[in-house]
């Protein structure tokens, strides 16, 4: 009987000691969980983590292409390294405001937006690839068109002023072109070359033209007057306006509360100052405008802006969307400006091209979108996009006349005209937008055809290129012969 407190002393330092591995076992668990769990993110992320740049490169990762075969990028067998596929972008700087880049150390464009696909790390292309039995991630087919994004680049570069132009199709809001100037060759970055890499990025990240931006979609610019389609739709939709009603349009207008005058383009008188407002649309006056601005009040106009998709911030096609911007909080001044596209108004090309595919549509806006359809590399369909709706804009009898507005812009004496094609119908608005960062006016054209049957919706930005109908028009009828031809 007196050996049994001396086991029981004996077994205490056991006991703590068990508790003690106990704990430190727990909080082991813990830590692993936490960091699998937690930060796994941080840690993928982290340029650092040679298991991720192995697993990127280790099998072949999905192409994209377009739907008429065109290839945009895709994986060669590298055999020379430790790391087994090489990405490759054979028409270089053609899409590479599309495609972006695959890098030792990170992507761009669709590249980083449809990563899980094209990896194959999305739950259903893992899944399918299982079931067939096939290597490497899902192919995507994207909606544009070859002969519009070319025709786009081209356009651009000719102009020799950083840009981007970006089309449309009204019914489904596909996206048929993106192209944006200056642009780079994204084979720079595929390099395995970590000195190279370095050096090609330094280059480009330094250069003051800024060829990384996607100016189509990352950047938002003063619209001009091509803001007129908004404030005209709002002036429609308020049953106070129509095309033929008369508006006040003395050749310079004081902005209330101010000392500041408003003249219009060269301080040209606008008809005879009392013209109907389709002509003042036609020939882009700015007092009428301002004058509606002011009788409208910022409320209607931004209700108006944002039923087109201004103030949204969470727009992706699949790549996220620069915010375009209708300002709050103005007085009956800025609000004047506001009304012609100055002051605070902020829209990127994406959104100049969806104003104009809005009231090609009848007023419905759809939401814009680059991926068709995700397939497997034996064709197996993974997913495929639906057009849906986005906005309704305005009615469709609205859209109508406003669209007989914006074909008047076209005819001769319109500040379009640079934008007509042979037989076909344009329907469009032009603009020159007042730049306080540049110093330099910006050339916009925004635009539709054909207007009775409208197949491309077009939206062209020129960062200094001066007046719209000069130098923006021609872009945007260039894109829009491509896919259309002289006779539609």
């Amino acid at each position: 009987m007196a050996a049994a407190p001396r086991a029981r002393r004996i077994n205490i330092p056991l006991r703590r000691t068990a508790v003690i591995c106990g704990v430190m076992l727990f909080a082991l668990l813990a830590k692993v969980t936490y960091i699998q769990v937690f930060q796994v993110d941080r840690l993928n992320e982290n340029p650092r983590n040679h298991r991720i740049m192995m697993a990127r490169f280790d099998g072949p990762r999905g192409e994209i292409v377009l739907g008429d075969g065109t290839l945009i990028a895709a994986s060669l067998r590298n055999d020379d390294g430790r790391f087994r596929y090489r990405r490759t972008y054979p028409q270089g700087p053609l899409y590479a405001a599309v495609t972006g880049y695959v890098s030792l150390y990170g992507q761009t464009g669709v590249e980083e937006a449809e990563d899980a696909a094209l990896s194959g790390d999305d739950p259903p292309v893992k899944v399918r690839s299982l079931v067939n039995g096939i290597e490497g991630g899902a192919t995507l087919e994207l909606t544009l068109d070859s002969r519009a994004q070319r025709a786009a680049y081209e356009a651009l570069r000719a102009t020799g002023r950083p840009g981007a132009a970006v089309a449309i199709d009204p019914a489904t809001g596909a996206i048929l072109a993106m192209a944006s100037f200056p642009t780079y060759d994204p084979n720079v970055y595929t390099t395995f070359d970590g000195t190279r890499l370095d050096r090609a990025d330094r280059r480009l990240r330094g250069d003051p033209a800024d060829p990384l931006l996607n100016r189509a979609l990352q950047q938002n610019y003063p619209p001009g007057s091509t803001f007129k389609v908004v404030t005209s739709a709002a002036a429609l939709s308020s049953g106070k306006y129509t095309p033929t009603v008369k508006v006040g349009a003395p050749p310079e207008l004081r902005l209330p509360g101010t000392d500041t005058y408003l003249r219009n383009s060269g301080g040209a008188t606008c008809g005879d100052g009392n013209p109907p407002l389709a002509y003042a649309f036609k020939v882009s006056c700015n007092t009428p405008f301002a004058k509606i601005g002011i009788d409208l009040g910022q409320d209607a106009l931004r209700e108006q802006a944002e039923a087109f998709g201004f103030n949204d911030g969470d727009l992706t096609v699949p790549m996220p969307v620069a915010r375009s911007v209708y300002p709050r909080g103005m007085d009956r001044a800025q609000t004047a400006m506001s009304a012609i596209g100055q002051f605070d108004d902020r829209v990127t090309p994406l959104m100049i091209a969806m104003m104009s595919a809005a009231i090609a549509n009848d007023g419905v806006l759809m939401r814009p979108y680059l991926v068709a359809e995700t397939r497997l590399a034996d064709g197996t369909v993974v997913s495929d996009t639906e057009p849906s709706r986005y906005r309704r804009t305005l009615d469709e009898s609205e859209a109508n006349r406003l669209t007989t507005m914006m074909v008047t812009v076209t005819r001769p004496g319109g500040t379009g005209e640079a934008a007509t094609l042979p037989g076909i119908d344009v329907a469009a608005k032009t603009g020159t937008a007042e730049s306080t960062a540049s110093g330099r006016d910006h050339a916009v054209f925004t635009g539709f055809a054909p207007a009775a049957d409208p197949r491309v919706a077009v939206g062209v930005l020129v960062e200094g290129g001066g007046a719209g109908g000069q130098v923006a028009a021609p872009v945007g009828r260039a894109v829009m012969r491509a896919l259309l031809g002289d006779a539609g």
